[in-house]
């Protein structure tokens, strides 16, 4: 199989057959074998009727169903497990991305390992655009992956990329940050983009906090993955040095100058103390368990061996 092409749905009833229609019609203009696969996150229309209404008519069509909502990350990783493509396409189900762009993203794959797609002429509400603006910008911040569009979920991959990262959560967003991280190149294609015909948006504030507290577990795991003790021990330093100067101060107060102990601060103090030397064993047991699982990585990471 040369290109799995997957699809997230969350009650798309009315977009699902026109979607396939158009991916039909750009895959007929390449020379590619080829795959679709639909994934029914748990919706409560007539989509997964209709996915399966394709399916027995080309059997190129392939379906997921979850047994209730578990969210796009949970529909990507289950379609990236059973997707048979040497290239993955990943895009949404609501008829914005545009099927035509397909073999603009495989011709732009010869050159790097990952391509995201790039709305710039993005048809959204004005908020929408606005937040997802400002969520991008801190997002290049954060990453140091400098593409424009976090939040497009058009984008293909090679396989090799796939196997080698692991998601949850909302962290899909952040598939080329983690794919950078392993070494992989990540480039960024512009793509056409249209208005919402059908249905209903599933972007709302929830869907942008959970965005953004996975974004400060991505970039806690670009910086610190593999040495977590920098970031446990910087906290288990100042914590150590705050408990220490104020028992310090405690005691040189009470020898030289007969002052009494003020318990509270005393007790801060031992706190402070034990919470630092916390802080320091959470980062060597971090270290051991790096040091344990490295080794199971390392083929991930090799491109070549003799």
């Amino acid at each position: 199989m040369d290109v799995s092409i997957i699809v997230p749905a969350l009650n798309e009833e009315k977009n699902i057959s026109l979607l396939f229609t158009e991916i039909k019609k750009a895959m007929n203009c390449m020379k590619h074998s080829y795959e679709v696969i639909f994934v029914d996150d748990g919706s409560t229309d007539n989509t997964l009727k209709q996915i399966l209404l394709l399916a027995k008519k080309d059997k190129k069509v392939k379906y997921i169903k979850f047994k209730r909502n578990f969210g796009k990350a949970s529909a990507l990783s289950a379609g990236f497990k059973y997707a048979k493509g040497n290239i993955i396409i990943t895009m949404d189900a609501d008829l914005q991305d545009d099927p035509r762009d397909i073999p603009r993203f495989i011709e732009k794959l010869k050159d790097c390992d990952l391509v995201a797609g790039w709305r710039y002429k993005r048809r959204d509400k004005f908020f929408k655009k606005l937040f997802s603006k400002i969520f991008n910008k801190l997002a290049v911040m954060l990453t140091n992956v400098r593409i424009h569009d976090f939040n497009c979920g058009f984008k293909a991959y090679k396989k090799e990329v796939i196997k080698s990262i692991k998601i949850y959560g909302e962290l899909y967003r952040y598939i080329p940050s983690l794919a950078k991280q392993k070494g992989f190149k990540v480039r960024e294609l512009k793509v056409r983009h249209h208005r919402r015909k059908h249905g209903i948006t599933k972007y709302g504030t929830s869907r942008l906090m959970r965005g953004f507290l996975d974004l400060i577990t991505v970039n806690f795991l670009n910086n610190y993955s593999r040495r977590p003790l920098h970031f446990f021990g910087a906290l288990a330093i100042a914590f150590t040095a705050i408990g220490t100067l104020i028992g310090m101060y405690l005691t040189l107060g009470t020898l030289l100058y007969n002052l009494e102990i003020f318990r509270p601060s005393l007790i801060l103090s031992v706190l402070m103390i034990l919470i630092g030397l916390q802080f320091f064993s959470i980062g060597l047991f971090s270290e051991m368990l790096i040091s344990y699982s490295i080794q199971d990585e390392i083929g991930a990471i090799i491109q070549k061996k003799n």
